[in-house]
């Protein structure tokens, strides 16, 4: 019992020097705000980026464009000798009367060109839809099937989606320089705080050391002092992660640019986001009182 006593009795000091110095903890709880922000922005940033690439990677297929006079039986040999190529996850045909048909329900436009034509002379080619095992290799696996006689051309847009990827990327990699950066600043800022506090209270420190308090007893409030500049800081950022990003979600319908980004589903994301934001939070506080605790405080 008596070390809970202590123990409430530390957490209080510390609550109580937080509010006493308030305006030197203000710069630390902005700066602590600012990067908790940025990190949360950066978290889902990331998240959102994975969960594409990895939807683009499952959804990416190859389109096996067929000649147009290929003759009925040499379209099943084609199947058979693209299945043997490996690295293939499945393959489906679509014929060029089906095309057609899909093409003509989606566009009036289309409708009026293709209503002229009838199956024997459609322009268009029959297709083979081939999704591969490995996406690193869908280069690799497409040129072999574009070697296959009869196959006249291969698409699969490897290069556009790959170069979306890349800007993606680059500002995540920018966004985590930034988040680092501000944590150094923030345990900076949180150090000079408690290291003011201390200085402060060094005649209050000085009668504890005389009375025969312990170390660990001295050092306690100031470590919970920079774990509540931690937790102060982290209030804004965790609402506006939980109540801004199911705004968001809700307001863009779960997709970013005409259903091509689909967001994350908000339950459970963003509380495991925001337990992430508190958690860095009670790190970095703690941090920058044990740096001042260490160097300033010396007993």
């Amino acid at each position: 019992m008596k070390i809970f006593r202590m123990l409430g009795r530390d957490i209080r000091d510390a609550f109580h020097s937080v509010v006493r110095n308030f305006s030197l903890s203000l710069a630390s709880i902005t700066c602590i705000i600012i990067t908790l922000f940025i990190v949360s922005i950066s978290i889902m940033l990331s998240a959102i980026v994975n969960n594409f690439a990895n939807n683009v990677k499952k959804d990416m297929t190859i389109l096996a464009f067929l000649d147009v006079d290929v003759e009925e039986e040499r379209i099943k040999e084609i199947k058979t000798e693209i299945e043997k190529l490996g690295n293939i996850a499945s393959i489906s045909f679509d014929s060029k009367e089906k095309i057609a048909k899909q093409i003509i329900e989606e566009s009036p436009t289309f409708k009026d060109i293709l209503s002229g034509y009838t199956d024997e002379d459609n322009p268009l080619q029959n297709t083979y839809l081939v999704k591969v095992k490995n996406v690193e290799k869908i280069g690799e696996t497409a040129k072999k099937i574009e070697g296959i006689l009869n196959v006249e051309s291969v698409q699969y847009g490897a290069g556009m989606v790959e170069q979306l990827l890349d800007v993606f990327e680059t500002i995540r990699v920018v966004s985590l320089f930034v988040v680092g950066a501000l944590i150094i600043v923030t345990i900076f800022l949180i150090s000079n705080t408690i290291k003011i506090t201390i200085f402060s209270r060094r005649k209050e420190i000085e009668i504890m050391r005389l009375v025969g308090a312990s170390n660990i007893n001295i050092k306690i409030p100031f470590l919970f002092e920079g774990v509540f500049l931690g937790l102060f800081g982290s209030i804004l950022p965790v609402l506006a992660t939980i109540y801004g990003y199911t705004y968001l979600y809700n307001r863009l319908g779960g997709f970013i640019s005409i259903k091509t980004i689909e967001l994350i589903k908000p339950s459970p994301f963003i509380y495991y986001v925001a337990l992430l934001l508190i958690g860095i939070a009670i790190i970095v506080g703690s941090l920058g009182s044990y740096k001042a605790v260490k160097k300033h405080l010396k007993i």
